[in-house]
């Protein structure tokens, strides 16, 4: 660390570009789902395609962010975010250039999906390095996970605002613009650490670890097809990954560093953090992308009337994020996180009781905003929890894990109810009400996990036992 402690308006400054890092990559994974018609008819490809397109975005950041947060020691914390802003730059204007799915695929799903993996680790790293104090990495975790929210929340929004005003293309521009914005403002981020470049990668750990989770969400998404392929990729997944942790376990017995200590998995207030981070995004993707699917398919809007319906849950969650700070110093973190899922719970079962009872547009606001306020309330202390729980020699880690949780929690909240929308899409209002119902259910899972979380939050500190 820095002689001195980083003044608060040095902190301030450097909190901006690494929270609109966060919001364009939350933006991203859920901007094109208000695009399916405009892409689907430019691109000659069908609402299959384009959430195939999605969930290989939010796949590959999965499965690539535990090795970008490995490799935030080797390269640095700051390099490898700007390595990581330029490759997304880079997918960013192939997408809004591609002639076909396969180029938007390339350009969205694999080049902005590897540059995410790269520059979120280090957005998270720098925070928990830079802040070292419970309220103040409340506070910024708070703009930073708000920020996410705001973007996940409002990609439907600004992308239908876009789509309908210029073209779904101009959506990807609006990207790349933002990205070079934020390497203007990341020019004097200083790296509290210095790199290591003696480390070395587990390349055999990042492949298998990749190629389960892969094989996994693949299986999910294939199920509208084929029930028996479907059985056989999560088998294999499984299995796979199954080899994965025996991998890691020999290397650390061996002396080497493998791609995820398994003592990372030791901690239980991690452990059920990472649950709770899993099911709120998956809620928060998942949500999005069935909404915006029916709105379309089955009711008939455009870009911008199915965007402008999803402002009830951006201001559920600007309003929430505005607060974190003032509930971080009022409640315990777990509180905060029960409470979350609780109005998350009732805006789920708001959203398909009025849906299926009424035929007007105002029967998605109550839903949706108490969805957009309970996800924008757990989103910051369930980070707190998790980044605070490991000392900071295993921050580069633990970001990468945490990252990798919640971006596959997006994964299969668009793969799984987006597959049950998808295969019964003509049935309207049962398809979707049952995608909802699955929602809902996972968001129980993540409150039974919520409820075995610590009444208090201890920050582990080097030399010192991090939290149980």
């Amino acid at each position: 660390m820095s002689a001195s402690p980083p003044s608060a308006s040095f902190l301030r400054r450097m909190l901006i570009p690494l929270a609109l890092a966060q919001f364009i990559c939350s933006f991203a994974g859920s901007n094109m789902a208000v695009m399916i018609n405009d892409i689907s008819k430019d691109l000659n490809t069908t609402v299959k395609g384009v959430q195939s397109a999605i969930t290989i975005f939010l796949l590959v950041m999965a499965a690539l962010m535990i090795p970008g947060g490995k490799l935030t020691v080797r390269w640095g914390r700051k390099r490898c975010f700007m390595v990581g802003l330029t490759v997304y730059a880079v997918g960013a204007v192939m997408s809004a250039l591609s002639p076909g799915l396969g180029v938007l695929i390339l350009g969205n799903s694999i080049l902005e999906g590897v540059g995410t993996a790269m520059l979120i680790p280090p957005v998270y790293i720098l925070t928990t390095l830079l802040f070292t104090e419970v309220t103040s990495r409340a506070r910024a975790f708070g703009a930073i996970s708000g920020m996410g929210g705001i973007g996940a929340a409002a990609g439907p929004l600004l992308g239908g605002l876009i789509t309908t005003a210029i073209s779904w293309r101009a959506a990807f521009i609006f990207q790349a613009l933002v990205i070079g914005a934020i390497v203007l403002l990341s020019r004097k981020i200083e790296d509290p650490l210095p790199a290591d470049p003696t480390s070395r990668p587990d390349t055999l750990g990042t492949v298998l670890s990749a190629v389960g989770l892969v094989l996994v969400v693949m299986g999910i998404q294939v199920a509208a097809d084929n029930l028996w392929w479907t059985l056989v990729m999560v088998v294999a997944g499984a299995l796979v990954l199954t080899w994965f942790f025996v991998h890691i376990r020999h290397m650390e017995r061996t002396g080497r560093e493998p791609l995820l200590s398994t003592s990372l998995f030791r901690n239980r207030t991690s452990n059920f953090g990472l649950v709770t981070q899993n099911v709120q995004w998956l809620l928060l993707l998942g949500t999005s992308f069935v909404v915006s699917a029916y709105l379309q398919v089955v009711r008939g809007y455009n870009a911008i009337q199915t965007g402008v319906i999803f402002t009830a849950a951006t201001a559920g969650i600007l309003l929430s994020s505005l607060g974190a700070e003032r509930f971080a110093k009022r409640r315990p973190q777990r509180t905060l996180i029960i409470a979350g899922f609780v109005l998350t719970l009732i805006g789920v079962g708001i959203l398909v009781a009025m849906v299926a009872a009424a035929e007007g547009v105002w029967a998605f606001v109550p839903g949706l905003f108490f969805i957009g306020f309970g996800c924008g309330a757990m989103l910051t202390p369930s980070v707190n929890v998790v980044q605070s729980s490991f000392v900071e020699s295993q921050q580069g880690e633990i970001s990468g894990l945490s990252r990798a949780v919640s971006n596959l929690g997006s994964t299969f909240g668009t793969a799984i109810a987006g597959t049950i929308l998808v295969a019964e899409i003509v049935e309207g209002n049962k398809s979707y009400g049952l995608s909802m119902i699955v929602l809902g259910v996972a968001g129980l899972v993540g409150l039974v996990a919520a409820l075995f979380l610590p009444r208090r939050l201890t920050v582990a500190r080097s030399g010192a036992p991090a939290s149980p």
